[in-house]
């Protein structure tokens, strides 16, 4: 997602999206170690999407 993106979506939407994706990097982190994923770029991609989301919450609630 983009920051654009991010900044359009309401509080409880990026509550529901950042423990959707955590679980998600959670999951791909899990498949990793058991069998390497054909693309590792992704847990990267999810980790960092988590990331700008969690700040955008935080930011949202410091307002």
């Amino acid at each position: 997602m983009k920051k654009k993106e991010i900044k359009e979506l309401s509080v409880e939407e990026l509550k529901l999206k950042y423990a959707e994706l955590k679980k998600e990097h959670a999951d791909l982190k899990m498949a990793h170690f058991v069998t390497p994923l054909e693309n590792p770029l992704q847990i990267r991609k999810v980790r960092r999407t988590v990331a700008r989301l969690a700040t955008e919450l935080t930011n949202r609630e410091n307002q």
